[in-house]
Parts: C-alpha cells; sequence; structure tokens
C-alpha cells in the first residue's frame, strides 16, 4: 500500500493518503449495508467482536488459534462439531481467478482439502496471496500443505493468443500430447501425493475448468488411481 501511495507510516500510525472515497464507489445497496455494519458494530473491538463472529459463525474458528481463549467450553464444542471431516479420497481442481484468497481457502476448508498442488508453470501474481510463497504460508497456517509442480504447468507465452473455446481446446490437446507424456515422473509423483494425502486439490489461475489446463492433468491423474476416484471442480 506504502509503494501505490496509498498510506504512509510514522513512528506509532498507519495514515491512510489516498484520497479516493471508496464508499462512493460501491453501489446503494452495499453504501447501505456498510452503513448498517459501522453502526451496528462500532461499539465492538478486539475480543468482543471475535467472539461475536465466532459465536454467530462458528466456521470461521474452526482453524483459529485463539478459538481457545476466546469461547467458553459449551461455544468451542459448536465449532468442533461443524468441522470438516471428510474421508472419502477425491481429486479436487480450483481456479483462483475471481476470487479473495479468503474465498478460496475457505473453498479448500470446507471440502478438507489436505493438500494443494500447484501446477502453476511461473507461480507469481499480482493478486495479493497467490504468488507462491504467500499462497505457501497462508495455507500451512490452516493446516492444507502445499507442493508447486511446475513441470506440470504451460508456459505464459502459450497462452498469448487464445480468444475462443476451441484455441483452448487445441492448447490443451497440445497439453497433453506433449507435456503429459513427457513428465510422466511428475504425474507418478502427483498419483503417490494422492495415495498418501486422500484429498488433494489442482490448482491454476483461471476460474472456468474448461479454460484450464488443471482440467487436463486432473483427468491424468485419475487414469492412474483406481476406478471410480471422484473428480470435483471447484
Amino acid at each position: 500500500m506504502i509503494k501505490y501511495k496509498l498510506v504512509k507510516e510514522d513512528a506509532n500510525d498507519w495514515i491512510i493518503i489516498d484520497s479516493l472515497n471508496y464508499t462512493k464507489t460501491l453501489n446503494k445497496k452495499d453504501q447501505e449495508n456498510l452503513s448498517t455494519f459501522a453502526v451496528e458494530f462500532k461499539s465492538l473491538r478486539g475480543k468482543p467482536l471475535i467472539r461475536y463472529v465466532y459465536e454467530n459463525y462458528p466456521f470461521y474458528a474452526i482453524k483459529s488459534e485463539i478459538a481457545e481463549s476466546i469461547l467458553n467450553p459449551e461455544k468451542l464444542k459448536r465449532v468442533l462439531l461443524i468441522t470438516p471431516r471428510k474421508t472419502e479420497p477425491t481429486i479436487f481442481t480450483i481456479g483462483y481467478e475471481g476470487k479473495s484468497v479468503e474465498r478460496y481457502v475457505t473453498d479448500l476448508i470446507r471440502e478438507d482439502v489436505k493438500l494443494l498442488c500447484d501446477v502453476r508453470k511461473n507461480p507469481l501474481s499480482m493478486k495479493f496471496g497467490f504468488s507462491k510463497n504467500q499462497l505457501k504460508g497462508i495455507l500451512e497456517g490452516v493446516g492444507i500443505e502445499y507442493i508447486h509442480i511446475p513441470g506440470l504447468g504451460i508456459d505464459s507465452n502459450k497462452r498469448q493468443e487464445l480468444k475462443t473455446q476451441d484455441d483452448y481446446e487445441k492448447l490443451f490437446v497440445e497439453y497433453e500430447q506433449t507435456t503429459l507424456k513427457q513428465n510422466t515422473g511428475d504425474l507418478q509423483a502427483l498419483a503417490q501425493l494422492f495415495q498418501r494425502s486422500k484429498r488433494i486439490a489442482l490448482t491454476c489461475f483461471e476460474g472456468d475448468h474448461h479454460s484450464c489446463h488443471r482440467s487436463r492433468t486432473a483427468n491424468a491423474l485419475q487414469s492412474l488411481l483406481p476406478h471410480n476416484t471422484p473428480l470435483v471442480h471447484l
């Protein structure tokens, strides 16, 4: 935010220097919701605010490191009861296009994903939270393992002229005939990771799995696993 001249720092505080009134950029309904929120919760700060969230939306406490110090035993039990505990071995795929990192990670937590396999060739992103080290740190903070497998990615220069679904299909046929056939070791390693972790997700950028090579990677992985291993696109 300092880089983009949105805030500056003095000895004690962060100071907003951006002159844009972001409230006015919202639609009328969102402005009303924001105003209502500000009035209703203006007296809550720190632990009381956290307690309100955890008691009314216990899902958001399931990965909390401070829940035990915030909630009484009865409320804490509610959190434990709704914690996802899914055991069926399943392959997931997920893209982060159009998602905040909070929404993205929440989708993984809801499905009790144990391991995220990043199949981007270059795991860098201008979007907060989705570059390799950022994403790895965020995921490990909620108990999800992160592994980068660049050998199963597609060079970014091959994506420059994609305009139609037919263009994508041609690229993915080439991907299946070259990258996947030339990187059977990475696919075998991915299959071993699946056998170990049982619930894994393959990730790349595109929101629509039809427009992303991760769907073809997932199909190739599925062919190496026991028959009827479920594949779910988040």
